[in-house]
């Protein structure tokens, strides 16, 4: 038994629906959640920027003594499920491989679309956890970039989302399949829309709700549950960008009232690179770098990671008294 809160980390608002179905299936676990929307979307940004971005999520929680991690966004799961997993001595589940298990389990017509970011849909996650399981299957994939910016600002059931979800479903048209995979955690926000479009017949496979039946099996498989009924469970959400927009669509969504919302700067949280390490240790070599601009600090944080120092800044020590900067070297 262990009463350690599940950890859960998303680009935005979109993992809010993988909470909503453990709060349903699991109402003894306590949960803190942390959503990167000061940084959304993730889809189109490069894999390595998504891997430093998760790092930084997942290093912010294990701060927090979580008892397992759900990556309860598509991108990273694509992106970096693996390479955490790996490193990390608690269970860590993604929303990928369960969404596409139960896409195969509904299709009658072996017949499977998948939409999602185009970082999921370029990265084949999807493709080859379906054709890995039924190679028979038939898989149409659609990026759908425009979605997750609707839901951000709180348009998911707006004119606007109406339009932009036909248009952008119009390419299963010709040959639509009779299961759809939701391949992102935001798409569940516009789920009566996408049904709409799709018709009644289309199944449509919420992928993060699919993964609280792997958090519940690992929780028993460790003997990690939380011990008995807990009537009050303390909740903890955290986002990069406005906690007041973060805390509306949540609220809406997952029907809690007082809702603990808090809004951090990953950028001034110390040791936000340390976990990317190889060997996951920090180096005992330290360069300063005298700027408080925050670009530049993670330009040198990537000259110097491979290179095993680790990097410091004045954004580091925040009671220095200011110094005029000369703009030239000087020697001393």
């Amino acid at each position: 038994m262990n009463n350690n809160a599940i950890g859960f980390f998303d680009s935005g608002v979109g993992g809010l629906t993988v909470v909503r179905e453990l709060l349903k299936q699991l109402p003894n676990e306590r949960v803190i959640y942390i959503g990167d929307t000061a940084r959304t979307p993730y889809g189109p940004r490069d894999l390595e920027q998504v891997k430093q971005f998760a790092w930084e999520l997942t290093n912010f929680l294990l701060k927090k003594q979580i008892k397992m991690l759900v990556i309860a966004c598509n991108t990273v799961t694509a992106a970096a499920l693996k390479e955490i997993k790996d490193k990390l001595d608690i269970p860590v589940v993604g929303v990928i491989v369960s969404g596409a298990r139960a896409a195969i389990k509904a299709t009658q017509k072996q017949h499977i679309g998948v939409i999602g970011t185009k970082g999921t849909i370029q990265s084949g996650s999807y493709m080859r956890a379906i054709s890995k399981r039924s190679s028979q299957i038939e898989i149409t994939e659609v990026p759908c970039p425009k979605f997750v910016p609707l839901v951000e600002s709180n348009q998911a059931h707006s004119p606007t989302a109406k339009k932009v979800v036909f248009e952008s479903l119009q390419a299963f048209s010709l040959s639509p399949p009779d299961a759809l995979i939701l391949g992102c955690t935001h798409y569940p926000l516009l789920n009566s829309i996408i049904q709409s479009v799709m018709g009644e017949d289309v199944v449509l496979i919420d992928s993060g709700a699919e993964t609280i039946s792997d958090v519940s099996l690992l929780l028993e498989y460790f003997d990690i549950q939380a011990k008995g009924s807990r009537q009050e469970l303390h909740h903890k959400f955290y986002t990069t960008g406005s906690a007041q927009m973060f805390a509306k669509i949540a609220k809406s969504w997952l029907g809690l009232d007082n809702l603990d919302v808090h809004h951090v700067d990953l950028q001034r949280l110390d040791d936000k690179k340390h976990f990317m390490a190889a060997d996951n240790r920090q180096s005992d070599k330290t360069i300063i770098i005298a700027t408080h601009n925050a670009g530049k600090a993670k330009e040198f944080s990537h000259l110097f990671d491979e290179k095993g120092y680790r990097v410091k800044t004045l954004l580091d020590y925040p009671d220095l008294p200011e110094i005029q900067e000369m703009g030239r070297m000087v020697d001393k």
